[in-house]
């Protein structure tokens, strides 16, 4: 069975959208100025940025909320985040929305556990990718979260969507397994000691 992976960029001071996030500001719904955090894998030539890109390969499945779908559909389309690659992507939702592109990626689960078992079995042994803020929060609470992997962006945002505010648990304790630094980004990779 693969890993189950939180993944995300985030500002120094801890927010992974810029403020007002919506599907018109470009590029999921990152908010004013969020797109700034995604420039180390889309704009830049580091070479060791490219390789953690082409790490994604190994996803199987990728699980996200329903928030993270409704701000990031207009530039996902059917193929969903992972573009050609056409990864199934599941939605933690109540609902199925009417506007769900014809020969989409996306299931729609009700629940997080629920979800979480329909990505394995999507996955087909491979690694399952999570992002955004809530469905991860609740999946690191369950404890169903292998590791975590921030691409810290330098940068202040001072407003936005925090990354961990809020978060239900007890202290979670993690282990650093590797640190690559760019110019455009830290990446930090944390294994989840369970």
């Amino acid at each position: 069975m693969g890993k189950v992976i939180f993944d995300v960029s985030m500002s120094l001071d801890g927010f992974i959208t810029g403020a007002n996030p919506r599907p018109e500001e470009g590029w999921g719904g990152l908010g004013e100025g969020g797109k700034r955090l995604h420039d180390w894998g889309f704009e830049s030539a580091d070479p060791r940025n490219r390789e953690i890109i082409a790490g994604w390969a190994t996803i199987g499945a990728v699980l996200v909320g329903r928030t993270t779908y409704d701000l990031s559909i207009l530039n996902w389309g059917a193929d969903g985040p992972t573009g050609p690659a056409r990864t199934p992507t599941v939605v933690v939702s109540h609902s199925v929305p009417q506007d769900v592109p014809l020969g989409g990626v996306y299931t729609f689960v009700n629940g997080v556990e629920a979800a979480f078992e329909t990505a394995q079995k999507l996955a087909g042994g491979q690694d399952i990718s999570t992002t955004g803020a809530n469905v991860a929060q609740q999946l690191i609470t369950l404890g169903l979260v292998d590791e975590i992997s921030i691409h810290l962006v330098p940068v202040l945002f001072g407003s936005g969507t925090r990354l961990f505010e809020g978060l239900d648990s007890e202290h979670v304790p993690l282990e650093t397994i590797e640190v690559i630094e760019t110019a455009e980004a830290i990446h930090l990779r944390f294994r989840v000691v369970k």
